[in-house]
């Protein structure tokens, strides 16, 4: 664990760039997963972002969080994005001994919204950028489950947009599909927190054959509502597998999903929970946040994680290409 002294004289040699490259910024969504029926395998990007800055130098680690998880989350090696640095290094063939990383979070913790999995893919895109390669998305995307276990949310994260995951093996694949581009949601989030270890556990370990039929068949219809119809949403996310069951951890979250189904909103829990979320075309039909909670209305982001240098920054300053600039931009622009 380094000292106060170990860790001025780190943030010295990392502002300075000492003994390494410059700085890596990176940029990572939010997203939810299941989305209803498409229980571990659907995922959306949304527009609310976690943002990395790593400096190398030095040979320790020292970590800066701002924003949830901040007063709460280690500040060493153990750190999740530190971790997921490290894993990202070593599949490279890389070595970075030290760095200064400062996470600006904006993503909440512990409430289904993925902030482990920005943390992971955000960590793993961040070692790319310090070791010098071009981002290789599929890549990402199989390092980052190898750490989360499950590939919904880290595949959302890792290639933006609508996403559907799987596992081969142990290896996650997923796809992406192009969202309809008015498509909009509506996240309702609440101050209590929803550990998902406790949200699998009320899951039971079957389920009966009819229910299990009628979510593949919803599952399927909401692809469609999804990418072009979206009239079908409200049919297309009901659920059986899994919402229901987590009732008791969560009763205040089913409560608002039935009260905004009821209403014609197409509302789903978001992953694990507690955070509801309204998908539609008319975000302003959703109404307020009940007391405690908090109501964001979000796009869908279509690009997911994305990595640049303090050398696109200057390029940017200095003219750059255009293709430098819409990249930095949009990122800019995204809050």
């Amino acid at each position: 664990m380094p000292t106060t002294s170990d860790q001025s004289a780190l943030a010295e040699s990392a502002a300075a760039g000492e003994g390494a490259g410059g700085p890596v910024r990176v940029r990572v969504p939010a997203t939810s997963a299941n989305l209803g029926p498409g229980f571990d395998a659907f995922g959306l990007a949304l527009t609310r972002y976690d943002e990395l800055t790593v400096t190398p130098g030095g040979t320790e680690v020292v970590v800066e969080v701002t924003g949830p998880g901040e007063g709460e989350v280690a500040l060493d090696e153990s750190h999740l994005v530190v971790r997921a640095i490290r894993a990202g290094l070593d599949a490279l063939g890389a070595s970075v001994p030290g760095f200064m990383l400062r996470c600006e979070n904006r993503v909440p913790h512990g409430r289904g919204l993925g902030s482990s999995s920005a943390a992971i893919v955000g960590g793993i895109a961040a070692a790319y950028g310090l070791a010098g390669e071009p981002l290789d998305r599929d890549r990402v995307l199989e390092l980052a489950n190898e750490i989360e276990g499950h590939p919904d949310n880290v595949a959302a994260c890792a290639l933006g947009g609508f996403t559907i995951a799987w596992t081969d093996g142990d290896t996650g694949r997923a796809i992406r599909l192009e969202p309809m581009s008015e498509l909009s949601v509506v996240a309702y989030v609440p101050s209590t927190r929803v550990l998902t270890k406790e949200a699998r556990g009320l899951l039971p370990s079957a389920v009966p054959h009819a229910d299990a039929a009628a979510n593949a068949g919803r599952a399927a219809l909401l692809v469609a509502a999804l990418t072009s119809r979206p009239s079908l949403l409200m049919t297309a996310t009901e659920d059986w597998l899994h919402q229901e069951y987590r009732q008791p951890a969560m009763p205040e979250s089913l409560a608002l999903v039935h009260r905004l189904r009821g209403s014609g909103l197409a509302a789903v829990v978001s992953g694990a929970g507690p955070t509801v979320l309204v998908l539609g075309e008319e975000p302003e039909r959703a109404g307020e946040a009940p007391d405690g909670w908090h109501r964001y209305e979000l796009g869908i982001d279509p690009l997911g994680v994305q990595v640049w240098s303090a050398d696109a920054e200057q390029l940017l300053a200095e003219g750059g290409n255009e293709r430098s600039r819409t990249r930095v931009e949009h990122l800019e622009a995204a809050d």
